[in-house]
């Protein structure tokens, strides 16, 4: 049960115009996560009906000079938060004519083209609700932490690291930074100006955000200015390298003060218009926050470049960013005209910004105590039909990117007539009260379905991750499919070893094609537990930052590991072959060699299937 606030504000809550409590309730959620979550600098803006109520720093942008953060001045990398600033350049040029938000990409594209893979083709309105259908993609080339290595043509990149599509546009949100790349291009195309001037000039220099900038790196004139990107090591921030974008920098490479945003939120709050300036007409931002996909009505959904959020009962609009070392958020109430941006830098940061949300709309948006609506007995009937294993539809298909999706899945079982996604402290329960639709029991979270004709269930949607749904995994992709497998191949592979160590000598004296199966049965053994090993040590566990900047040298190596247990499974399935021909093998001897081979082209097999084998690179 939530408890009631200090009478005041609306429905009770305390008024927002009271700075003084304001900012003393954001101070003490500020200090205790500075200190929890061992981050070293953070800050926070909130804007209402036009005007600032709060901008503060809190910590330090840059500890070695000992410089406090500055609402005013200290630039925070906003990452995906950046997508806005694209957005709204698009929007700018759909009101001038320029862009037809229905209309074949193809046809404002100068240097790259988009094939067809399917009949329909993408249009703009997909990639602002992220629904064009590209692959998801990035090991090796998203980023970089070297600026020698940026690469100053969008165009360039996005040719050469083309993801392919996978589904139908306009079917399901897929998250992509392509599909934002590709905006931003668009914008260069069709204004004629570079999108970095394009975004400086009609929307930073328009709004009077003097502590903004989409380059990379930020300019001289404003480097003193960046805030640094820790990291905790040793029970000590280390100040690390900047991520930059590159080619793919409309979707990800602002740099901003709190107090700059609070000049874009104003004007978005208030249907494009700060102060005297006006950023795109009111029927223009009107059309860009109203939904404009839906999982389900019933549910958050897409505007045009915005994801829906609700939080206590309130219409969000809202987008977030995150880099290695930088947190992000940004949410936007239109009916309330308020508006909220908190960034964090470093530390242990990643939930510190919902976790401040949802702590700001508990006390200024309170809902009374949660009534769960009654849920009618045929609702509960059938509820084995949503239970299974469900994978995020924005990962990658074609590419080595594909093994990072592998652990990446939900799962739903049922009991006592309810659906339980997770397990232990991250467990949560829900309740049937609608068709496909469930809430959380003791909360207000809800997930909806979509079933196809036939009534079988296709596709999940949280609604407190609105832009990631969810489809059933298919068998060949389940981890309770590969894991089993993995595991009695290793058992297998286990015992083969072991059963050779000690007969060592025995064995150098067979005959010699006994010898020499042997031998190859306990090499393809070792090699195969090795490959494995090196799989989930070297490649999943990879350092986000190598993973998406650069092509290692210990990934380059790796990559000849399954090359080579393919080659040692075909040899021992020969080898199998051959003594069941062979008289003088026992049974025991052939079974052995045949179980062998068999975990040998199990694993192949997952290699093969998780784009394991060869380098097969975006």
């Amino acid at each position: 049960m939530i408890k009631k606030p200090a009478e005041g504000g609306q429905g009770g809550a305390p008024d927002l115009n009271d700075a003084a409590r304001l900012e003393a309730f954001v101070d003490g959620i500020m200090e205790i996560q500075l200190k929890n979550m061992s981050i070293p600098g953070a800050v926070i803006s909130i804007v209402k009906d036009g005007k600032s109520l709060l901008a503060k720093g809190y910590g330090y942008s840059n500890i070695k000079e000992g410089k406090p953060v500055d609402p005013e001045k200290s630039l925070f990398r906003i990452a995906s938060t950046t997508k806005l600033f694209t957005w709204t350049a698009v929007m700018q040029l759909v009101e001038q004519g320029k862009i037809d938000l229905d209309k074949d990409i193809n046809t404002y594209l100068k240097e790259v083209r988009i094939p067809a893979t399917y009949e329909e083709p993408i249009t703009m309105r997909h990639l602002m609700t992220h629904t064009a259908g590209f692959e998801d993609g990035g090991v090796g080339y998203q980023i970089t932490t070297d600026p020698a290595k940026l690469p100053v043509s969008i165009a360039e990149t996005l040719t050469r690291h083309m993801p392919a599509r996978v589904m139908p546009p306009g079917e399901m949100i897929a998250y992509s930074n392509y599909g934002t790349a590709l905006a931003g291009l668009i914008v260069e195309d069709v204004s004629g100006i570079a999108y970095n001037d394009y975004i400086q000039r009609n929307i930073f220099d328009r709004l009077g955000m003097k502590y903004a900038t989409v380059h990379e790196p930020v300019p001289a004139e404003l480097a003193p200015y960046a805030a640094v990107g820790y990291a905790r090591e040793n029970g000590r921030f280390a100040a690390k390298p900047l991520t930059f974008e590159g080619g793919f920098r409309p979707a990800g490479s602002g740099s901003v003060s709190a107090l700059d945003m609070s000049r874009f939120m104003i004007a978005h709050l208030q249907n494009g218009q700060y102060g005297e300036a006006r950023l795109l007409k009111p029927e223009t931002a009107k059309v860009m926050h109203a939904p404009a996909f839906q999982f389900d009505e019933r549910l958050p959904g897409m505007a045009l470049g915005f994801y829906e959020l609700r939080l206590n009962g309130q219409r969000i609009i809202s987008h977030g960013g995150a880099d290695p070392l930088f947190n992000t958020e940004l949410y936007l109430v239109p009916d309330q005209g308020l508006g909220i941006f908190v960034s964090y830098s470093g530390g242990e940061g990643g939930t510190a910004a919902s976790e401040m949300s949802q702590a700001f709309f508990n006390r200024y948006f309170p809902v009374g105590e949660n009534s769960f609506p009654s849920v009618a007995a045929e609702l509960e009937q059938d509820l084995q039909k949503y239970a299974g294993s469900y994978q995020f539809l924005r990962r990658n298909h074609t590419d080595i990117d594909k093994f990072y999706s592998f652990l990446a899945q939900i799962s739903i079982s049922v009991a006592d007539n309810r659906l339980t996604i997770g397990s232990g402290a991250e467990q949560q329960i829900f309740a049937p009260i609608g068709p496909n639709l469930f809430q959380a029991v003791g909360g207000t979270n809800q997930i909806g379905f979509r079933t196809d004709d036939s009534g079988q269930v296709t596709h999940l949607l949280m609604d407190f991750l609105s832009s990631e749904p969810l489809e059933r995994t298919p068998l060949i992709n389940r981890t309770s499919l590969w894991l089993p497998l993995l595991a009695l191949s290793a058992a297998v592979f286990v015992t083969t070893v072991l059963g050779f160590i000690p007969r060592i000598r025995a064995i150098r004296a067979m005959p010699k094609p006994q010898r020499w199966a042997s031998r190859l049965s306990a090499a393809t053994a070792a090699w195969a537990l090795m490959t494995c090993a090196a799989t989930f040590v070297i490649v999943l566990n990879m350092d986000l930052v190598d993973r998406l900047s650069r092509i290692t040298t210990s990934l380059q190596l790796y990559l000849f590991m399954p090359l080579l247990l393919v080659v040692l499974s075909i040899a021992m399935v020969l080898a199998a072959a051959w003594a069941w021909r062979k008289k003088y093998w026992t049974v025991m001897k052939r079974v052995h060699y045949s179980l062998t081979a068999l975990a040998a082209i199990v694993m192949s097999l997952f290699f093969y299937h998780w784009n394991l084998l060869g380098w097969q690179f975006g």
